[in-house]
């Protein structure tokens, strides 16, 4: 993984636990449900900016490696991976 974005994931993962911590606070002290279910969205939201910048590293260094190489079972795998991956969230 590039160092830069390496950084970008790993600030938006500090960030994202503390907002974790935050809503764990509100809950504890009994905040309107309301509040904490847009702050939950919004930790949901940021989970996907995560998500979304590790694929398009993974796309652009991985899998743009295995395509154009001349690995015929690596360029399928990859392939696979992603589509798994796609799998999955939709049943998320």
């Amino acid at each position: 993984m590039e160092e830069n974005v390496k950084k970008q994931i790993v600030n938006r993962l500090r960030s994202i636990s503390g907002h974790v911590q935050g809503i764990e606070r509100m809950v504890e002290g009994d905040v309107y449900c309301i509040d904490v279910i847009k702050q939950v969205l919004a930790v949901q939201s940021a989970l996907t900016k995560v998500s979304n910048l590790v694929l398009e590293n993974h796309l652009q260094t991985c899998v743009t490696t295995a395509i154009r190489g001349q690995d015929a079972e690596q360029q399928r795998r990859v392939i696979d991976e992603i589509v798994d991956v796609f799998e999955v969230s939709r049943k998320v």
